[in-house]
């Protein structure tokens, strides 16, 4: 019995609840990210670049010279890919910048919602004690 209740006190501590919600969260906005990247980002790039992809770029170190990357693996030839290194790097970049620029935002919203003004204080103790000597001398003979 020991074991099932340290689990079930594990389970549901807020914590871990916390950490399940982060993580379900965290998948949601990770294919949010990736279709900004995909379908808002790229195609404008793609096409400032003249739809350059330097995934098909590389270098057979076996000497032979290959028309096409499917070739030299087909011939299975030690390929160094430098253009899919390149790729990846690009892809990460861009992704890493469009979370910045995410958060940046959701900061800014978050400042913006701090920054308004709180609501107007009454008086302090030592302003209502005043008041209520200042009554309680007028209210004696």
């Amino acid at each position: 019995m020991g074991m099932i209740q340290e689990f079930k006190d594990f389970a549901v501590k807020g914590n871990a609840m916390d950490m399940a919600v982060g993580i379900i969260i965290g998948a949601a906005f990770g294919k949010i990210v990736s279709s900004l990247v995909n379908d808002v980002i790229m195609p404008p790039i793609g096409l400032i670049s003249g739809g350059v992809d330097f995934s098909e770029k590389f270098i057979a170190l076996d000497g032979v010279d290959y028309a096409t990357l499917e070739a030299a693996q087909e011939a299975a030839a030690p390929t160094l890919k430098y253009g899919a290194f390149l790729q990846h790097t690009l892809d990460f970049l861009i992704v890493a910048f469009a979370v910045f620029m995410l958060v940046k935002g959701i900061n800014s919203l978050k400042k913006k919602e701090e920054e308004k003004p709180a609501a107007p204080k009454g008086p302090t103790e030592v302003e209502l004690l005043a008041e209520i000597r200042d009554e309680l001398k007028k209210a004696t003979p």
